[in-house]
């Protein structure tokens, strides 16, 4: 009785699935009303599938100036590896490096490449397209949710969040395997860390010095989220106001980017757009922050039905939903790719 009360109130530690299936009557009727299954792809015309899933990153960073994301390039598989090796010092990027799959998500992929060796087995392992790119070095990363309706100048920022990546902090006592095996996120993701960690799992982490056990700063890769709320206001607003009218056509997602610090973001400056996620975009603020499960349905609810109408609006000035055939094979082909991607994922560990 203990662990089923526990597992009711940890709602966020359940599977995607069953958090939204109580809601998902309310998305069939979205569906019905605007007489489309896709009825969301236009509500970001520019990103394909509205940015829904399965949307290539070049499309996105295509979209944005160069200055507000990081030096990037993109690499086939069968690119030779000294070929990339070339490219990465023609644009001067040093290690540690990122590199991320060109369409995927979820985290899936995402690795910090401290040196060459290490790219090199990642190059010979990876299937896909994918991007290397400058490692951001500000010390904040934070998520923005951006709305605004098609026919506003401003929008609203309806969730701000400090996004904290899995890490562990040594006592000097612990191995990384014991302290992994005591942190709240770490212990579930156990068999998944030993993969990454394999070098270091039976060293002695010093007292003080903090490992990162992940970079990708995603729920479900057991980030940590801090509510940053109580700072949105009409500077903040009036970034994302900008970025998203010079980007033409953006019009619901998030925002995940590298700061200095919060008011810096508010003036314009120095931070670096890591990425930018369209309608599939989950309104995660309600992870980690205090939320209750039906608070968190209320948030759901509230973005979806501003979805609906930013593309009830598109679709009514020229922009047509996906016909049903096109969208079907296109989410089907991404849905494979994520699953091709994540046994690929596990193998270069």
């Amino acid at each position: 009785m203990k662990r089923l009360y526990y597992t009711i109130i940890h709602w966020e530690a359940w599977p995607f699935k069953l958090i939204y299936a109580p809601i998902t009557p309310m998305w069939l009727w979205y569906m019905l009303k605007s007489g489309a299954v896709w009825f969301f792809t236009p509500s970001n015309p520019k990103i394909t599938f509205g940015g829904m899933e399965g949307e290539p990153k070049k499309e996105m960073y295509d979209l944005l100036p160069t200055e507000l994301y990081p030096t990037t390039f993109y690499v086939n598989p069968t690119d030779d590896i000294e070929f990339i090796m070339a490219k990465i010092d023609q644009y001067k990027i040093p290690y540690p490096l990122i590199v991320k799959p060109e369409i995927g998500g979820q985290g899936i992929l995402f690795r910090k490449i401290d040196d060459e060796k290490s790219l090199r087995h990642y190059h010979a392992i990876m299937e896909f397209e994918y991007i290397v790119q400058a490692m951001v070095l500000y010390p904040m990363e934070v998520s923005v949710f951006y709305i605004r309706h098609p026919k506003e100048t401003s929008g609203k920022v309806t969730g701000f969040l400090h996004k904290i990546p899995l890490q562990v902090v040594g006592d000097g006592t612990n191995t990384l395997a014991a302290l992994i095996a005591a942190h709240p996120k770490g212990k579930k993701r156990v068999d998944e860390l030993y993969l990454k960690h394999i070098d270091t799992w039976n060293k002695i982490i010093p007292s003080g010095e903090k490992y990162m056990l992940s970079y990708a700063a995603n729920h479900n890769r057991g980030a940590h989220f801090l509510d940053l709320k109580e700072h949105i206001d009409e500077k903040l607003v009036q970034v994302f106001d900008k970025i998203s009218l010079d980007i033409n056509d953006f019009f619901y997602g998030r925002y995940d980017i590298m700061c200095s610090n919060i008011e810096d973001l508010k003036h314009g400056k120095n931070f670096s757009i890591l990425e930018f996620n369209g309608c599939g975009a989950e309104p995660n603020h309600f992870y980690d922050t205090g939320y209750t499960l039906l608070g968190a349905y209320k948030e759901i609810l509230k973005h979806w039905k501003a979805l609906y109408q930013i593309s009830k609006y598109n679709a009514q000035h020229g922009v047509k939903p996906w016909p049903f055939q096109k969208g079907r094979k296109f989410l089907k082909e991404a849905q494979k790719h994520i699953e091709e991607m994540k046994r690929v994922d596990e193998e270069i560990g």
